[in-house]
C-alpha cells in the first residue's frame, strides 16, 4: 500500500496544473492517469504515418497567463504562435475576413452602419471580458449551511465580487445581464444588421454547445470565448507548436521537476471513504493508495456516479448530479492532406489559411443545423470550423503536405434508442469532408488519412460525457457558484477530503488551467487550517 499527501485523478491539463501548485507548496503528490499518455483532451498524436495533430482540443487562447508564468511553461518547451488572421468565412461567391486591421473594412463591404458600430461593440464587450478575466482565478462564493462562522468567509467573497462589479457603469451592468441571460443571436441582432459579422461572432456562441445561436444562454458562451489572450494580446487565438500536447507535456515536465509522481495506465476503480471522508483510491488493477486528500480532474458525473460510494453522498446532491447537463454537439476530425486546400472564393495561399475557417455563413444556417440535428441526429448542412495548424508549424506534416483540424457541429450527443454512433461515424465523417469540399473543391481528394471522433468516441476515449468538451454545459444554472451544483462551487465536495479541479468547476471548459489553479489554492488553505 502506497501513502502520499495528495492523489490527483486524471492527468489532463487541470490535474497537472493543480499537482504542480500543490507540489510547489511542499506536498507529496501522485497523479494517476487512466490512459497511456498524459494530457487528457489536450494531447498530440500521430494519427496517420508522418502526420501529427492535436487530437481533441485544438487551439490556444484561454490558457491563463498566470498559470503559464507560475509553471514556467516556456522554459519547459511551450511556444505559442499567433494566427496571422483570426477568422475566414467562405460565403456564397464572396469571403469575409476577421483580423487585426482588417475587420472594419470587411464589415463595411456589407454594411456601413455595422462598420461604424464595430468599435463600440468591441469596447463594450472588452469591458465585460476584463471583469471576467479577474474572476476566472477567484473561487466563487459558496452556498453553505451553518452559522455565521461558516457563512462569513463566503460573504466576504461576495463583497469582493460586488466591489469589482460596482466599477462597471450602468451600461456595462446592463450588458453583463444581457450576456448572461440572452442568446448570442439576440445579442448580435441588437448590434448588427449584416450576416457575415453576426456569423463570425455568433459561432463563438455555439462552439462546443448543443444549441441554436438563438438558445438563451449562448451569449455567455460567446463571452466565454473572448476573454483569452495569446502572448499578451487580448482576444487573440494561437497555435501551440507541436500541438496541444505541447502544453500538457510542458506541464508534466514542471510537475516532475517539482517532485510529482505521474503514473499512466492507472485507472481508478473506487475512491476509498472512511467515516464519510476520502482517504485514498483503489485502481482497476487492485492496488490501494492512501492519501490525506483526493482531487478529481474527471467529469463530475464520472466521479460521483462511478467512483464514490452513494452512501456518503447527500441524497439531494446525488439527485442534482444525475440532472447535471452534459453534451456538446461536437464531431471531431483530424485529416492528413496531400496539399493545401484552395477555397473557391480565396484560392491563393495567404494569411486566411492560418485562420479559423468557419463554414457557416449566417446565424440562420446555424439555427437550422441545430434543429436538423435534433430531428435527424446530425445536420445535413453542418457547421464546420477548420484549422490548418501546419501552416504555422511545419513539425506536424511532411514537407509540402498538411494536417487540418475539423471541429464539426451539430450532431446529437446520443442518437437515441436503437441507434449508435458506431454505426454512423463514417457516414457523418464523409458528410463533413463533403461540406468542406463544397467550399474548397478538391479537398476530399487531398485527404490521405483521417481520425474521426464521434460524441461516443470522445466519451469512451477521453471521458467527455456526452462528448461535452466543457465537462458540462455552460448554462446559467451550471456556472460560477453553481458549477457543478450549489454548495460545491468552491472545489470542495460533500465528501470531506475529496476535491474537484476539472472543467466541471468554475470557470468551466477550455484549456485554461484556471480550475486546477483555483482548486490548489483551496486545498492549501485547508492544509494550513489543518482540515486536511
Amino acid at each position: 500500500m502506497t501513502t502520499t499527501d495528495v492523489i490527483v485523478i486524471g492527468a489532463g491539463h487541470n490535474g497537472l496544473t493543480c499537482a504542480a501548485y500543490l507540489a510547489a507548496a511542499g506536498l507529496k503528490v501522485t497523479v494517476l492517469e487512466r490512459r497511456a499518455v498524459v494530457g487528457g483532451a489536450a494531447v498530440t498524436e500521430e494519427f496517420h504515418p508522418g502526420f501529427r495533430n492535436s487530437v481533441a482540443s485544438y487551439t490556444v487562447s484561454l490558457l491563463n497567463p498566470k498559470v503559464i508564468r507560475d509553471l514556467d511553461l516556456p522554459r519547459h518547451g511551450l511556444k505559442v504562435v499567433e494566427r496571422r488572421m483570426s477568422n475566414f468565412l467562405p460565403l456564397d461567391g464572396d469571403h469575409f475576413f476577421v483580423g487585426e486591421g482588417r475587420t472594419k473594412a470587411e464589415v463595411a463591404r456589407f454594411s456601413t452602419k455595422d462598420a461604424e458600430r464595430l468599435d463600440a461593440y468591441g469596447d463594450r464587450l472588452d469591458r465585460i471580458a476584463d471583469v471576467l478575466r479577474e474572476i476566472v482565478l477567484e473561487t466563487p462564493p459558496n452556498l453553505v449551511e451553518g452559522g455565521l462562522a461558516e457563512a462569513l468567509p463566503e460573504l466576504l467573497k461576495s463583497a469582493v465580487l460586488g466591489r469589482r462589479l460596482s466599477k462597471l457603469d450602468l451600461t456595462a451592468k446592463r450588458d453583463l445581464l444581457a450576456l448572461f441571460s440572452q442568446s448570442a443571436g439576440d445579442w448580435l441582432d441588437g448590434w448588427f444588421e449584416s450576416d457575415p459579422i453576426k456569423a463570425a461572432y455568433g459561432f463563438d456562441g455555439v462552439v462546443g454547445a448543443y444549441a441554436s445561436p438563438y438558445t438563451p444562454g449562448t451569449a455567455y458562451v460567446l463571452l466565454h470565448h473572448v476573454f483569452g489572450e495569446v502572448n499578451g494580446k487580448k482576444g487573440a487565438w494561437g497555435h501551440a507548436v507541436g500541438g496541444m500536447g505541447a502544453i500538457t507535456q510542458a506541464m508534466a515536465a514542471c510537475c516532475r521537476e517539482r517532485g510529482v509522481t505521474i503514473r499512466t495506465d492507472a485507472e481508478i476503480a473506487e475512491v476509498i471513504t472512511e467515516k464519510g471522508r476520502a482517504v485514498g483510491v483503489v485502481t482497476v488493477g487492485g492496488e490501494t493508495l492512501r492519501a490525506r486528500a483526493v482531487v478529481s480532474n474527471i467529469h463530475p458525473q464520472l466521479l460521483f456516479q462511478k467512483l464514490v460510494d452513494p452512501g456518503v453522498q447527500p441524497a439531494d446532491f446525488r439527485e442534482r448530479m444525475a440532472r447535471y447537463k452534459s453534451g456538446s454537439g461536437t464531431f471531431r476530425m483530424n485529416v492528413a492532406l496531400s496539399e493545401l486546400p484552395r477555397f473557391a472564393v480565396a484560392p491563393e495561399p495567404g494569411d486566411h489559411m492560418t485562420a479559423g475557417i468557419i463554414m457557416a455563413p449566417t446565424l440562420a444556417y446555424m439555427d437550422r443545423a441545430f434543429m436538423d440535428a435534433r430531428t435527424h441526429g446530425w445536420s445535413k448542412e453542418p457547421i464546420v470550423e477548420m484549422l490548418i495548424p501546419s501552416t504555422l508549424d511545419d513539425t506536424l506534416a511532411p514537407a509540402g503536405q498538411h494536417v487540418a483540424s475539423l471541429f464539426c457541429q451539430h450532431v446529437a450527443p446520443d442518437l437515441g434508442p436503437g441507434r449508435s454512433w458506431d454505426d454512423h461515424r463514417d457516414e457523418v465523417a464523409d458528410l463533413m469532408i463533403a461540406t468542406v469540399d463544397r467550399h474548397a473543391p478538391g479537398f476530399a481528394k487531398s485527404v490521405v488519412g483521417r481520425q474521426v471522433l464521434s460524441p461516443l468516441d470522445l466519451e469512451r476515449t477521453l471521458g467527455l460525457v456526452g462528448g461535452d468538451i466543457f465537462h458540462g454545459r455552460l448554462t446559467l444554472d451550471q456556472l460560477f457558484s453553481a458549477r457543478p451544483v450549489l454548495g460545491a462551487g468552491d472545489h470542495r465536495t460533500p465528501v470531506r477530503g475529496l476535491y474537484q479541479c476539472g472543467a466541471g468547476t468554475h470557470p468551466g471548459g477550455g484549456v485554461t488551467g484556471a480550475p486546477g489553479h483555483n482548486a490548489a489554492r483551496e486545498i492549501l488553505r485547508d492544509v494550513r487550517r489543518r482540515r486536511v
